[in-house]
């Protein structure tokens, strides 16, 4: 079963805006017009593109249809979208929303309907606001050979279940539409002078009424999913070649020095120096129109052997949790870019490496509020990882609309913890090096308390708070997440299999415990 699903969350929790209501006629009867009345949709829909005095009256399926793209964030491919609706003195709401892949074995449908519908009632049940209705979407592109009618045609059975899945949890959907082709049909509507068998050309991307509120209302549309995935995954260029090459040769000297608890200080301090040097060079750039040009520009500011031992450094637990903090104001935008920079660099067996740099892009993603990447980055990392602990936590956390200022807050204190530490060291520091007088020297010996304290400062060599503590695993959300450094892949591993990992190329290798795959249905945020 494809299972990928991401959501917007409800128009409760404040996540974009996309408000909206409908009106509810009660019956669904059927006339025939060109208002809608006939496929049950009532008889207006309003959508509140910035508050009630900027509602927007939509009237016939072909503007709901429109909506999609406005109530999402991005335009679905392969897709079953179901929008609930909420009753509010005999007009609707839009609430929450909830989308999953297209499965392309049929003998999944009855379970995907099920399980979307069951995620998105209860979810909101769970907020306090069960819808009264539904409107489901079924977003696909004809394939070679095939026209949009025939794709509504097919797709058909599954527009039935979810009808019947949402019904049987007295839910009942209003209208079902199928967007294929550029045009869009109704499957709740039998008339032909409204809903004809050929269906109906769909409004060009930005000129309906709808377009011009969400733009005077500051809402932005992204493209589609595999566009945003695009950014994320890795290079598939002749460049990828050399990339694996620095990685190989980054891990025979990194590998080592991670596994060795002293010099692992050294390499963690190492990758966050390195890190913050590339996000000076990504601020300091001069801006690029355009995401593929932007993220080239990255690409050519990022060198492979820099690539290499990010992606390496990253693997440690500790050190990717303090990457995590950088998640605010100036930092964010640059950490950001980074992290999907070195997404795309975990290429060719080092795909699994992945997990560390898709996590903090999520995070940044949703700490800056853009849940729809946040989602996708998550959901890639738990691909790339099923076992990832903390990608997974942060995937619950924003599919139940959770604050990540929860998270943030815990960042932040353990960051000025240990700036504190360090100037409380520095100041230690500065007082070992004053010279006492010579009286001092002569008539007094030191004390057993100050002897103490000089040897605790000489004895490690390294900073204390570098060193993993059990008090900092237990603040950080990532828990018990294992802090090893990983190893080049050395074949291809599945979700819920023994899977064996190599210390170093050609190294020995250690067999390690069947990972919980992470397809587990995401309910709306």
């Amino acid at each position: 079963m494809t299972n990928h699903s991401e959501t917007t969350g409800s128009s409760g929790n404040g996540n974009s805006g996309n408000n909206g209501n409908i009106g509810n006629n009660g019956n669904g009867g059927n006339s025939g017009s060109r208002d809608g009345v006939g496929s049950g949709i009532g008889d207006r829909v309003g959508y509140d593109a910035h508050g009630a005095e900027h509602q927007v009256t939509l009237r016939t399926p072909g503007e709901l249809a429109d909506a999609l793209p406005y109530l999402l964030g991005y335009r679905p491919e392969d897709s079953i979208v179901l929008v609930s609706l909420h009753d509010r003195g005999g007009r609707g709401r839009f609430g929450g929303r909830a989308r999953l892949g297209i499965p392309t074995n049929t003998d999944d449908w009855a379970a995907v309907a099920r399980q979307l519908a069951q995620g998105l009632i209860t979810g909101s049940e769970r907020r306090g606001a069960r819808p009264e209705q539904m409107v489901a979407y079924l977003c696909q592109e004809p394939a070679a050979g095939e026209t949009g009618k025939q794709v509504t045609q097919r797709l058909a059975p599954l527009a039935g279940l979810l009808r019947t899945e949402c019904g049987r949890l007295d839910v009942p959907v209003i209208e079902a539409l199928c967007i294929s082709g550029g045009r869009y049909w109704s499957y709740c509507c039998p008339s032909e002078e409204c809903c004809p068998a050929e269906g109906l050309p769909m409004g060009l991307p930005g000129t309906s009424v709808l377009a011009a509120a969400a733009t005077y209302a500051g809402l932005q549309v992204r493209g589609t999913l595999r566009e945003l995935r695009a950014r994320l995954q890795p290079w598939e260029t002749a460049a990828a070649l050399e990339q694996e090459v620095a990685l190989d040769t980054a891990g025979m000297g990194l590998v080592p020095r991670m596994l060795d608890m002293e010099s692992r200080v050294d390499v963690a301090q190492e990758t966050l120096r390195l890190a913050g040097q590339v996000m000076t060079r990504f601020t300091e750039a001069p801006p690029v129109a355009g995401t593929l040009q932007a993220d080239l520009r990255d690409d050519e500011l990022l060198g492979h052997d820099e690539a290499a031992a990010l992606v390496l450094g990253l693997q440690d637990r500790t050190t990717r949790d303090r990457a995590a903090e950088w998640m605010e104001a100036e930092e964010a935008g640059p950490a950001l870019r980074l992290w999907r920079a070195l997404a795309r660099r975990c290429v060719g067996p080092y795909g699994e490496h992945a997990a560390a740099p898709l996590t903090l892009a999520g995070w940044v993603a949703w700490s800056a509020g853009d849940e729809i990447e946040a989602r996708e980055a998550l959901a890639m990392a738990l691909g790339a990882d099923p076992g990832y602990l903390f990608a997974r936590l942060l995937h619950q956390a924003c599919n139940e609309g959770l604050d990540p200022e929860s998270i943030r807050r815990c960042l932040r204190a353990e960051r000025v913890g240990r700036e504190a530490r360090a100037r409380m060291e520095a100041g230690q520091a500065g007082d070992e090096k004053e010279t006492p007088s010579a009286t001092d020297e002569t008539l007094s010996a030191p004390s057993t308390g100050t002897a103490s304290r000089r040897r605790r400062r000489t004895r490690a060599g390294v900073r204390t708070d570098a060193l993993p503590r059990p008090a900092d695993a237990e603040a950080r959300p990532s828990c018990s997440e294992e802090s090893r450094p990983r190893a080049r892949a050395t074949g291809s591993t599945r979700p819920g299999a023994v899977r064996r990992r190599a210390t170093g190329k050609g190294g020995t290798r250690r067999a390690e415990g069947a990972q919980p795959a992470g397809g587990a249905a995401e309910e709306e945020g």
